[in-house]
């Protein structure tokens, strides 16, 4: 089992808090195609023949492709993989870019999920984040989408920036209830350093983020996906039974997948590899058959540190018999360590497992960091 990412490098335009690798402009969009496709092939070894589980086409905003620039993607990996006849294939999409016509094509190709990118249902906050949508487009989108019959759909939101009150933020989580979207991915606002928003920050345009506000908007979600039937499975990710991200709970468990396209990340179980982010150098690197990858051996320390930081994030938890596995002697190592964060009440174990509580959630980071060797 495996699974591949491909990464789109192209927006209309830019999103303040954004630090993904993207260009404004389509000019060598053809070019990058080409490039992708020779990556697929050059790449065809990587996964040693695992049978392909997901595809996820992510950006970037994927959905600038036509339905036949998806094809020919799906087409080339087919070519060179074997692809599960069940396997979940999503496409990071705005919803200003699905459009009827758009949709209509869609349903022409591999995609059978959407990863739609709402981040909020009012057009205030949307010209604040500098997105190329308004909140009208994005609740027509999600219905253009369910009524060409495509039931497995995840939202992005975002939380605990300056606009945002807790009355919106509500607002917001009752139109993803009301919408019947089953999946919902939900991120705190983070300040990424070179953002335009970072920027506007240290100049005084924008106020600075507020982690108490972040904090409280964060125990609002949890509370609310918990009353509508959601489940936590991951921090930041809420589905109704059955909907998980089957791609990205694949990257919580340590599954290999293989990254394709510029600033793309590699990994299968012993290293990991990650794609020069620059189009033109990428572009030129594959025009003559040479993948611009850099590639780092995982040692012991970063395999178990790297169990840590993924599994305490997810429902699924940490395993202390797997963190046996990489080094005798771990297990209690961690458990040790891990002492004044049981007594704060915020971890728990249960059946050799270790999970955070809610309480523990908001401080997933610094545990993780804490417990690492």
């Amino acid at each position: 089992m495996a699974g591949i990412y491909i990464h789109i490098p192209f927006c209309k335009q830019a999103c303040y808090y954004c630090d993904f690798h993207f260009s404004t402009s389509l000019q060598y969009k053809e070019e990058m195609l080409a490039a992708l496709q020779k990556e697929i092939t050059l790449q065809k070894d990587y996964l040693n023949g695992d049978t392909i589980e997901t595809i996820y086409f992510g950006g970037g905003t994927p959905s600038l492709l036509q339905a036949a620039e998806i094809n020919l993607l799906v087409d080339s990996i087919t070519k060179h993989q074997t692809i599960s006849s069940v396997a979940e294939i999503t496409l990071e999409a705005n919803p200003d870019d699905l459009d009827s016509e758009k949709v209509k094509q869609l349903r022409q190709t591999a995609v059978n999920r959407f990863s739609i990118g709402i981040q909020s249902f009012f057009d205030e906050d949307l010209l604040w984040m500098n997105r190329a949508h308004r909140s009208r487009e994005a609740e027509a989108s999600v219905k253009r989408v369910q009524d060409a019959g495509f039931e497995n759909i995840t939202a992005d939101l975002i939380y605990g920036y300056p606009l945002l009150t807790d009355n919106k933020w509500k607002h917001n989580l009752q139109q993803i209830f009301e919408l019947n979207i089953p999946h919902i991915s939900a991120y705190s606002m983070t300040v990424e350093p070179k953002t335009a928003l970072d920027s506007y920050i240290k100049k005084k345009v924008y106020p600075p983020m507020n982690e108490g506000q972040s904090a409280e908007q964060f125990m609002v979600l949890m509370d609310e996906m918990q009353q509508h039937g959601y489940e936590q499975y991951e921090i930041s990710n809420y589905c109704t039974p059955g909907n998980y991200s089957r791609h990205n709970s694949n990257y919580w468990k340590g599954v290999k997948y293989l990254g394709i396209g510029p600033s793309a990340h590699s990994f299968n179980g012993e290293a990991r590899q990650w794609n020069i982010a620059n189009n033109a150098r990428y572009i030129q690197s594959l025009t003559a058959d040479k993948v611009p990858a850099q590639r780092e051996e995982l040692t012991e320390a970063d395999r178990l540190n790297e169990y840590i930081m993924t599994s305490l994030r997810t429902i699924w938890g940490l395993d202390l018999d797997r963190l046996e596995s990489i080094r005798k002697g771990a297990a209690e190592e961690l458990k040790h360590e891990a002492e004044e964060h049981f007594y704060r009440g915020w971890i728990l174990q249960k059946n050799n497992v270790i999970t955070l509580t809610n309480a523990g959630k908001l401080y997933a980071d610094k545990i993780a960091s804490d417990l690492f060797f």
